[in-house]
């Protein structure tokens, strides 16, 4: 270990300010165009028509990407460049060596994605129907996405892509939990990290990344009415819902007529926008919390067993299909427990209620029903459906532009670099300091300063010599600088 101190001195530099901040984590649009009510497919609905709102009534990012003919594809929305063909499943351990070791197109600087960028790729116009794909929930003409071996047993589905990040709590009975998602059918959940009948790692799909180290990293700012601006994704949010439930159509009326702060222009949002809010190093069994920054608030609740500590879902305006009425569920993400109810233990007829999938997992619920017949269950894992859920709205913020940090990196200078003892940080006068952050390589926070003042002093002593990241977030933007401690 060194037994060094790495100082941080955040001075003020008058330099030039910047017009507008940079956004370094774009949302991909879903690639959704068609329109749905409860039951089957519409015409565009016209505002203030039942209906309005949903995903395709808003085009953002829409998907692009180049297949560089070397086994990498470039999303030129995101900056991240990808593995083409994911090769066979592999234990997460194996999956470590193999991305410390790839150097496909000529690079090594290869890494198992966060789930925020692997749900980067995820597509919502594919379609599953139970257990057999029908249409991937990736663009197949740029990406090899296998589906389970059937001759082994397995089902279509049994595909999941696995991310690096790990869930902060335990799903089921007591496992350890890693976050996927499944192109094939269109879910992110927590998967054990070994299997429950033998012990031994269970194995998926990794399809590694490079480049953007900044993607699926929030910037949020209290704008101090009501909102929250994300200046990464260039997106303002409701700081907190109503505290009231809505099936999906009522839930869309009521973003789309929601006049908060000034602003007209809110919005249901999509399954991707929605899901770059979730905070995956909070739950409410670790944190006592739900699963997204301090900044906002969700109502709690009490589960279908009474027990408190809870919190409902959040419709998104996304569709999914899937089964024999594909036209009948909406995407939701659970900030608090992803419950179901299963058996447990197999064969023993005792039903349990278990956070079967973590805080942080998008499913998915039928767009309307009758309130009596709710809470229900469905799916292999007993999935709570609630059927009417809670809606945090979000708007586009103007004043944000795309991917580029070249701005903020005039303001903000951060040296010597390397270094045995001393980072000096100097920011433009103009330029508030939410808070610092120090991560490892592999994205785990060391330390984090908020309420940053002129001067600050981060002891790093218990480290060893390599390489992190030390990021500096402002109202404006953040800028992260690989630091090298010698």
């Amino acid at each position: 270990m060194k037994s060094k101190k790495i100082t941080l001195l955040v001075s003020c530099l008058v330099l030039y300010s910047v017009a507008k901040a940079q956004v370094t984590y774009p949302i991909v649009d879903t690639d959704v165009s068609d329109f749905y009510n409860n039951s089957s497919i519409i015409a565009s609905p016209n505002a203030g028509s039942p209906f309005h709102g949903q995903d395709a009534t808003y085009s953002g990012n829409q998907p692009s990407y180049t297949d560089n003919g070397d086994g990498t594809v470039t999303d030129s929305v995101t900056g991240l460049v990808w593995q083409k063909n994911m090769g066979s499943k592999i234990s997460y351990t194996d999956a470590v060596t193999k991305a410390d070791t790839m150097t496909l197109g000529g690079n090594n600087d290869w890494r198992i994605p966060k789930i925020k960028e692997l749900y980067s790729l995820a597509l919502f116009t594919g379609r599953c129907f139970g257990d057999q794909a029908v249409n991937m929930f990736i663009d197949t003409t740029y990406f090899d996405q296998p589906i389970g071996n059937v001759s082994l047993g397995e089902r279509e589905i049994d595909a999941q892509v696995w991310s690096q990040t790990n869930y902060v709590d335990l799903i089921m009975t007591g496992d350890e939990a890693i976050f996927g998602y499944n192109f094939v059918d269109g879910r992110l959940k927590g998967y054990p990290k070994y299997s429950p009948m033998n012990g031994t790692p269970n194995k998926f799909y990794f399809r590694m990344v490079r480049g953007n180290t900044s993607y699926g990293i929030n910037n949020f700012f209290d704008n101090g009415d009501e909102t929250i601006t994300d200046s990464a994704t260039g997106l303002m949010w409701q700081q907190s819902d109503n505290g009231n439930t809505y099936d999906w159509e009522n839930g869309l009326s009521f973003a789309e007529n929601l006049s908060l702060a000034g602003y007209t222009d809110w919005r249901m949002p999509n399954a991707k926008e929605l899901q770059s809010i979730v905070d995956y190093t909070r739950s409410p069994n670790t944190t006592s919390s739900p699963a997204i920054d301090p900044m906002f608030s969700c109502t709690p609740i009490t589960d279908p067993n009474g027990i408190g500590g809870q919190y409902g879902y959040y419709w998104s305006s996304s569709p999914l299909q899937d089964g024999p009425q594909p036209y009948s569920d909406a995407v939701y993400l659970s900030f608090g427990k992803a419950q179901g109810r299963m058996e447990s233990p197999p064969n023993s007829g005792t039903f349990q209620l278990l956070d079967v999938h973590g805080a942080g997992a998008q499913r998915n619920d039928p767009k309307t029903g009758n309130p009596s017949d709710f809470p229900s269950y469905f799916g292999p894992q007993g999935d709570v459906r609630y059927g009417f859920n809670f809606v945090r709205c979000v708007r586009n913020v103007d004043s944000i532009t795309s991917i580029n940090e070249s701005n903020l990196e005039n303001e903000i200078r951060i040296y010597p670099n390397p270094s045995s003892s001393i980072i000096i940080v100097e920011h433009s006068s103009h330029i508030n300091i939410s808070k610092i952050e120090v991560n490892s390589i592999s994205g785990q926070r060391i330390k984090e300063i908020v309420d940053v003042a002129n001067s600050i002093t981060i002891d790093i002593s218990t480290l060893n010599a390599g390489i992190y990241f030390l990021s500096v977030y402002t109202e404006l933007g953040h800028i992260s600088k690989k630091i090298i401690v010698e």
